[in-house]
């Protein structure tokens, strides 16, 4: 995204000041606030030719499959994986309800190639050798979905919600969504069941 230029504010006094212009709403940078499972694909295939392409394909890839925030994944620690249940037991920011996800068999795989190579405690571990931050997660997706030509430009949290929309999209219920998201409120999940296109499967028979 192109850097905003400065606006210059003359004061009542004739001082010339500069401002700069308030950010436009999402809508004016994207359709939607949710990549497709089709996307997500490209995504997690584009990021597999970074420098650092298998660390961040499985990052991108378990913030979707778990619908974590990006703050959840950049925490995740490897005491929360148990490669021998194939389960990840998720801690949740903003009082959410804790819960245990099912790791399926591709995530787990590169799961375990990661571990083999990791001497600290985080999952993700930057090239210095720390966690990462949500910023940096934040500037791996965006570069990562402008390499897979997504429609528009997309972002850390868009994971998550591309995770409700898809369990939405499969027919699970609202509440069993909430409890795996984690929403503390189930008013939240209910954005993703409200767009849902098994709502109107049965309309026209």
């Amino acid at each position: 995204m192109q850097a905003r230029s400065r606006l210059k504010l003359v004061t009542p006094t004739g001082e010339k000041r500069a401002v700069m212009p308030q950010r436009q709403p999402n809508s004016q940078y994207r359709k939607r606030e949710y990549l497709t499972p089709t996307e997500i694909g490209k995504l997690v295939e584009a990021a597999k030719g970074n420098r650092y392409g298998q660390r961040d394909a499985t990052m991108i890839l378990t913030a979707y499959r778990h619908a974590l925030r990006a703050s959840e994944v950049c925490d995740l620690e490897w005491s929360q994986v148990d490669f021998e249940r194939a389960e990840l037991h998720v801690r949740r920011a903003k009082n959410g309800k804790a819960t245990t996800h099912p790791i399926r068999g591709d995530e787990l795989r590169e799961l375990r190639k990661l571990r083999r190579e990791s001497t600290g405690s985080f999952v993700f571990m930057t090239e210095r050798g720390g966690p990462f931050t949500t910023d940096s997660f934040n500037w791996l997706v965006k570069p990562t979905g402008k390499k897979a030509k997504l429609p528009f430009q997309c972002h850390a949290h868009q994971l998550r919600h591309s995770a409700g929309y898809k369990l939405a999209g499969d027919g699970h219920d609202t509440r069993s969504i909430q409890d795996y998201i984690g929403h503390k409120d189930i008013r939240h999940t209910v954005k993703y069941t409200e767009l849902a296109p098994t709502r109107f499967r049965d309309f026209w028979r």
